[in-house]
Parts: structure tokens; C-alpha cells; sequence
């Protein structure tokens, strides 16, 4: 017996995401004051598919849609602060884009599910 959420392909995108990200931060070298920085973006790539699960758990559509809003935001969050990252070069412009890339399709499969959720045909 599988969880509701392991058939949904943006859960697993998003899962594939977060070990990218975590692979791609884990060889920042930097001074002991930006760890936070570090933590962070490890948690908010960890985030992503973790509403998209527990939005997946809740009783109503509705609810499930608000987690896959909150998914969104953590999306945003964690490219912000790869976009930090970049821009003091403490990530490569390739890593950059490669996520950057798998962050634009999570964004149109959560889109995608949004509305296939609350009926809308765009």
C-alpha cells in the first residue's frame, strides 16, 4: 500500500529537487555565519514536497490546494536563496540553472494540479 502522494508525479519532482539542492549546497565553503543561510535553503527545498504531502493528507480539496499554495512559496523561497547563492558565487551559474530549470517545471506541475483540483480548464 502506497501514501496518496507517491502517485503524484510533482511530489516526486519535487523530492528529486530537494536532494539536488542539498547536493548542491553541501560543498559550500563559507564562514560559520552563513550556515543559517545553508539551513535554510535545505529547509525550504525539503518543504516543497513535504505540503505537497501533507496537503495530499487533509479531509478537503480546499486544503489540499492551500498546501499546494504553501508548496509554491517554499518553491519561491528556495530559488531566492539560490539566487544569493549564485550571485556571491558560492554556487556555479550551471548548478544555478540546472535547478533553476527543475524549479520552472514544479512551479507549471503545482499550476497543473491547482487547477485540475478546483476545475479549471486553462
Amino acid at each position: 500500500m502506497k501514501f496518496g502522494y507517491e502517485d503524484l508525479d510533482v511530489w516526486n519532482k519535487a523530492v528529486e529537487f530537494a536532494v539536488e539542492v542539498i547536493e548542491l549546497v553541501e560543498n559550500i565553503s563559507t564562514h560559520r555565519k552563513h550556515y543559517r543561510l545553508l539551513e535554510q535553503v535545505e529547509a525550504s527545498s525539503a518543504s516543497i514536497s513535504m505540503n505537497i504531502a501533507e496537503g495530499k493528507g487533509r479531509f478537503s480539496k480546499k486544503e489540499f490546494v492551500q498546501y499546494l499554495y504553501i508548496s509554491r512559496g517554499s518553491l519561491y523561497e528556495t530559488m531566492t536563496l539560490l539566487e544569493i547563492f549564485r550571485r556571491k558565487k558560492w554556487i556555479s551559474e550551471k548548478g544555478y540553472s540546472k535547478v533553476e530549470i527543475d524549479g520552472k517545471q514544479i512551479v507549471s506541475m503545482l499550476k497543473g494540479l491547482i487547477n485540475s483540483i478546483l476545475g479549471k480548464n486553462f
